[in-house]
């Protein structure tokens, strides 16, 4: 699946997306697997109540299943102004 990374989630992971081969069941499993990659992810995800997550591009929360998903977005959240 793609996994895309925006605004300071892929500053601090270091890429705009990549493709993860997971088994994850739910959105929060793939971070979990995510954050015990690398210490960049463990940072990027350390705090998830500072993330919006889509999958297919579609908002949802992190316990959303991803059987079947082709995309995950990561991204802070957006404000208006």
């Amino acid at each position: 699946m793609d996994v895309l990374y925006f605004a300071w989630v892929r500053e601090r992971i270091g890429l705009p997306r990549e493709t993860v081969e997971t088994e994850a069941e739910t959105v929060q499993d793939l971070v979990n697997e995510l954050r015990r990659r690398e210490r960049r992810y463990d940072l990027a995800f350390s705090d998830t109540s500072a993330l919006r997550v889509a999958v297919d591009q579609e908002l949802c929360d992190f316990d959303m299943p991803l059987k079947g998903a082709r995309e995950v977005a990561f991204f802070p959240p957006m404000t208006g102004g």
